[in-house]
């Protein structure tokens, strides 16, 4: 009992003294992994070199975005899952070596089946320590069926994380064409709002000085200051919205929000965007190429799929197997042989779980499929709906722009005006920021009327860049090729 006691103790110890205990991340550990990832961000880039235009924007994108190397990746990754399931299809073989040895030697007796008599010595057919080797193969028909199936199932995996892959590139080239036409609008025209921001500080310094001398009255002093006041605040939140622009911008090309780059700005002039497909043209070509619809038909194999697998798991499972063998052992007469066979193992119980599993399968069935119908219709509602909004932002666009030309006009007639002393410095001034609002709204709307466009390729599922091209390629041919496709597709305002 004392003996029991003591192993049951011992046995308490051991188990409480291997358990594990989780280690705190060290201060050198975290700054080791930050300053990596630093060195990492930016690893293997080409350097920037001279004004960024769009298509070099959108090369850089392709090359450098963070989240498209993460489904890259993710794409590896399913490729390499779908070669680890077909090697499950492979027949199994395994190599075993092992050692026995005992002290003493068991040996045996014999009896005689007749007579009843028991053997006066006792004997043995092993030595007291032994060595023993054997390399046999096996192959399970049942196993090979279903490895067969999940393989299947996982090139289908692939191809769909490549579909996902083509619907972050499009997002990526959508989001490229909007922030690089409000950055350009931001280094076309934060200048004039510094500009003219200082004039509303001097104004408005001015007109605490002459209120404080009673030069003017309270009322009209303070009047015109507020004025003042509201439209520094909206060159304020100009800026910042102007300023944030270039840093996604940069960040869409994966460079440190620290580099300072420029950006090559085109010239203002006719809307060169155009739309070269019909409506009908438009949605018979997202039929084919859109990444959801692949996926769907994707899934809808992988299911059907799975209904096969059910009814595999059904059958026997037939094993054969055969293998060489080693013994140590000099009381064997033969050391050396030769072994193999065949067996056959059947789980009967899965026969009354398959209505079950047969229904599941069914639902997941019935689901996908009209999954797919939901897919369909709002590729159909996506595709006229981006149409429509590039025709009306393009309507938008026009007004802006009528809207910018008559201000312009505007504040010509108040400058000649001043130049005068028939206008006060107010209206001057007031003016002014009118026309810097409407040259941003002018801007912000092109820079929507980009994004139309992009958005309505994006509804159709086609690849932003065309055939041959892989990534691979330099900023600059990538940058032409893209340039080569776009214009081809009507767009002309890129440089």
């Amino acid at each position: 009992m004392k003996t029991l006691r003591l192993a049951l103790f011992l046995s308490t110890s051991l188990l409480l003294g291997c358990t594990a205990k989780p280690d705190l991340l060290t201060d050198d550990e975290i700054n080791s992994f930050v300053a990596r990832n630093a060195k990492g961000l930016v690893a293997n880039q080409e350097p920037v070199s001279g004004r960024i235009g769009l298509y070099e924007a959108m090369a850089r994108a392709l090359k450098y975005n963070l989240d498209y190397k993460v489904e890259m990746m993710n794409t590896t990754l399913q490729a390499r899952a779908a070669d680890v399931k077909s090697a499950a299809m492979l027949p199994q073989v395994a190599g075993n070596w092992g050692y026995s040895g005992r002290d003493p030697n068991s040996g045996g007796y014999s009896r005689s089946l007749t007579t009843g008599l028991k053997s006066a010595d006792a004997s043995t057919s092993s030595q007291a320590q032994t060595f023993d080797a054997n390399i046999s193969a096996s192959w399970n028909v049942l196993d090979f069926g279903l490895s067969y199936v999940r393989a299947k199932q996982a090139g289908d995996e692939a191809l769909i994380a490549q579909e996902s892959k083509r619907k972050v590139v499009n997002r990526i080239i959508e989001d490229v064409r909007t922030t690089y036409w409000r950055a350009a609008s931001a280094e076309r025209l934060l200048a004039g709002l510094n500009a003219l921001e200082g004039r509303v500080n001097t104004a408005l310094a001015n007109s605490r000085s002459l209120s404080h001398e009673g030069a003017l009255a309270p009322l009209t002093a303070l009047t015109y200051q507020r004025e003042l006041v509201d439209i520094r605040k909206q060159i304020h939140e100009m800026e910042r919205d102007l300023k944030t622009a270039k840093l996604q911008l940069a960040a869409l090309m994966n460079i440190p929000p620290s580099t300072n780059f420029s950006l090559a700005i085109p010239k203002r002039g006719a809307i060169a965007l155009k739309l070269n497909q019909s409506a009908e043209t438009l949605v018979e070509t997202a039929m084919i190429h859109r990444p959801e619809l692949h996926e769907a038909l994707l899934k809808e194999r992988i299911s059907a799929k799975e209904a096969s697998a059910a009814l595999l798991e059904l059958l026997p499972g037939i094993s054969v197997y055969g293998g060489t063998n080693w013994d140590s052992n000099d009381l064997l007469y033969n050391s050396n042989w030769l072994s193999w066979g065949a067996k056959a193992s059947w789980n009967v119980m899965r026969l009354f779980s398959y209505p079950a599993i047969k229904s599941s399968n069914e639902a997941r069935a019935a689901l996908t499929r009209e999954q797919a119908l939901a897919m369909t219709m709002a590729v159909f509602t996506q595709v006229h709906t981006a149409r429509a909004r590039f025709y009306h932002q393009a309507e938008i666009l026009k007004d802006t722009n009528d809207f910018y030309n008559v201000q312009s006009r505007i504040l010509n007639q108040v400058r000649a005006s001043a130049a005068t002393n028939a206008s006060s410095e107010q209206a001057l001034i007031r003016e002014e920021m009118n026309t810097l609002l409407a040259s941003i709204k002018y801007d912000v709307a092109y820079a929507d009327l980009q994004n139309a466009f992009a958005n309505v390729y994006a509804s159709i599922g086609i690849d932003p860049f065309g055939e041959g091209v892989n990534g691979t390629e330099s900023v600059d041919a990538l940058a032409t090729a893209l340039r080569g496709v776009w214009i081809e597709r009507g767009d002309r305002s890129g440089t």
